[in-house]
């Protein structure tokens, strides 16, 4: 079981949430009550729901500014809860809850959209700090954004504008997720580099951990499902085959 509640340090109660609104979609009573009392005490605003369904209506009414997420929910599990919410917030913090210690499970939650998880039994203290993870990153990419370079991407028919995080082909808009984004923008900034599994997991994802190459896998074909024309015939985004992926420069135009 998840320890007990413990009175943070002074340095804890500083909170990247503080006056903040965290969503807690959690079935078990005990453990839903016990992230919602160590959130409050270190200052946030949290509000508790305790199956799918609930979760994806309190996610359109509360706004909350981070999601912690159950796996194991009734009425809709929370890899659907996860998808169905992302596909309407693409920027909200989601981390998952899983009593599975399973690579699948977790992949499959990365799959959904989730930023990241956290294996039941856990540490109260390793949650806050997985989440404020999360939140330092979220926020270091918007600021990125905003401080970087604001020039456009044209690769062909393809335009991307990193300050607004929009992409258009033939200037048409393609909803991507914050990650597809990410990816597209990595690769289409620099065609020609090749860029192995390894190196997008930890700089896209922020892991280090082998046996996720799947997830990586499966946001590029669904990248390529939103760009390519035809998506078994890609022609930006490349494999290169025991290495990794790659955007199409004029080389490989001229095959």
């Amino acid at each position: 079981m998840p320890e007990p509640l413990i009175s943070p340090s002074p340095a804890s109660l500083v909170s990247p949430l503080a006056q903040g609104k965290l969503l807690v979609v959690e079935d078990d009573p005990h453990i839903q009550r016990m992230i919602c009392d160590y959130f409050k005490h270190v200052g946030y605003d949290v509000v508790t729901v305790s199956d799918g369904e609930s979760g994806i209506k309190a996610a359109s009414d509360e706004r909350p500014d981070a999601l912690i997420l159950d796996v194991m929910l009734p009425k809709t599990d929370g890899f659907s809860v996860c998808r169905h919410i992302r596909e309407r917030n693409p920027s909200l913090p989601i981390l998952i809850l899983t009593a599975k210690d399973d690579v699948v499970d977790k992949v499959l939650g990365l799959e959904m959209g989730a930023d990241d998880y956290i294996t039941k039994p856990f540490s109260l203290r390793e949650l806050e700090a997985r989440l404020k993870s999360v939140l330092r990153r979220m926020k270091a990419k918007a600021k990125e954004n905003e401080d970087g370079d604001q020039a456009p991407i044209i690769r062909g028919s393809l335009k991307i504008l990193p300050g607004r995080r929009e992409v258009t082909i033939n200037g048409k808009f393609v909803d991507l997720t914050p990650k597809e984004f990410e990816l597209l923008q990595l690769f289409a900034s620099h065609p020609g580099r090749v860029y192995s599994r390894k190196f997008l997991l930890e700089n896209i994802w922020d892991y280090t951990y082998s046996g996720y190459d799947r997830t990586i896998d499966s946001h590029i074909n669904r990248l390529r499902a939103k760009i390519e024309e035809d998506p078994e015939a890609p022609k930006m985004i490349m494999t290169v085959w025991g290495v990794g992926y790659k955007f199409a420069d004029e080389n490989d135009s001229e095959e």
